[in-house]
């Protein structure tokens, strides 16, 4: 299959690319800054993934906002309204989204079914899943990604964790209450093959047990062995992010109902083994 990723150099697009190489897929990649030129990449490509974002992890600025909302809405969109153009518009468009899109909650369970939330991120995800559907006007079965709080040793949320678990300085965020809807790589990256496979609609790439913070660092702390007693308390993120506090200090309980009902087969379950066979490799 002849595969074009958009957002390829970030840390699902080099293990996506990697997992593509190894069945033998053909790979294009491109960027979404020059979204005429990504477009003239999906010519006759089997399926685009676009997993391009501006990174959250900073302090939310008023031009950071801006910079959010830019690279998962308007230039998709530029990129999307190019397909008309192209002599074999992509057969399939695979959009990145996140769990963002259902809001914040100590006591809701979300699953796929489940309605947006009221808040910037929430917002974002939902024009971000809208801009991908407009592929479908081109012949492109669409689907939607929302992925979790992403576990790899090399990129996401782990890798900032590692340095500071390692010499003794980890602790609960927060109140330690919120939920964490969290994922392998491995598992991330085969449920992104599934959607290139075939699987459309909406996907939550979660894990089937999400745990709370505080459950997290624990977990954390026993395979690393190490102590996990120093707090970040609530105000010192807020000072640090303002409100993109938020992703650290509120979660949301998600369930992969949609993705066990396509058949998809979790390789990681459990967040002890799931960090072990992180940490081991």
């Amino acid at each position: 299959m002849r595969i074009a990723v958009i957002g390829a150099s970030g840390f699902i697009g080099r293990h996506l690319r990697a997992a593509l190489r190894e069945r033998g897929d053909t790979i294009v990649t491109a960027t979404l800054r020059m979204p005429e030129a990504a477009a003239r990449s999906c010519d006759g490509a089997d399926a685009v993934v676009n997993l391009a974002g501006e990174d959250i992890a900073h302090r939310w600025t008023r031009k950071l906002k801006a910079a959010i909302w830019t690279s998962r809405v308007d230039a998709p969109h530029a990129m999307i309204e190019h397909f008309g153009s192209l002599a074999a518009p992509p057969k399939a468009y695979i959009s990145a989204s996140a769990v963002g899109y259902y809001g914040t909650s100590e006591s809701a369970t979300f699953t796929e079914k489940s309605p947006p939330g009221r808040d910037f991120l929430a917002g974002v995800c939902a024009a971000w899943e809208s801009t991908a559907d407009e592929a479908a006007r081109f012949g492109a079965r669409v689907t939607k990604v929302r992925t979790g709080l992403a576990l790899g040793p090399d990129g996401g949320a782990l890798s900032r964790l590692l340095p500071i678990f390692r010499i003794g300085g980890g602790g609960v965020i927060a109140s330690g209450r919120q939920w964490h809807s969290w994922i392998h790589i491995d598992d991330i990256v085969g449920i992104y093959l599934s959607a290139i496979d075939g699987v459309e609609g909406v996907l939550n790439a979660t894990a089937p047990n999400p745990i709370h913070n505080a459950e997290f660092v624990q977990a954390l702390s026993r395979v690393l062995n190490r102590p996990a007693v120093v707090p970040v308390p609530e105000l010192a993120l807020r000072l640090m992010l303002g409100d993109g506090a938020m992703v650290l200090t509120e979660g949301q309980r998600v369930l992969p109902e949609r993705t066990l009902a396509t058949g998809y087969a979790y390789k990681h379950t459990t967040i002890d083994e799931a960090l072990r066979a992180l940490l081991s490799s």
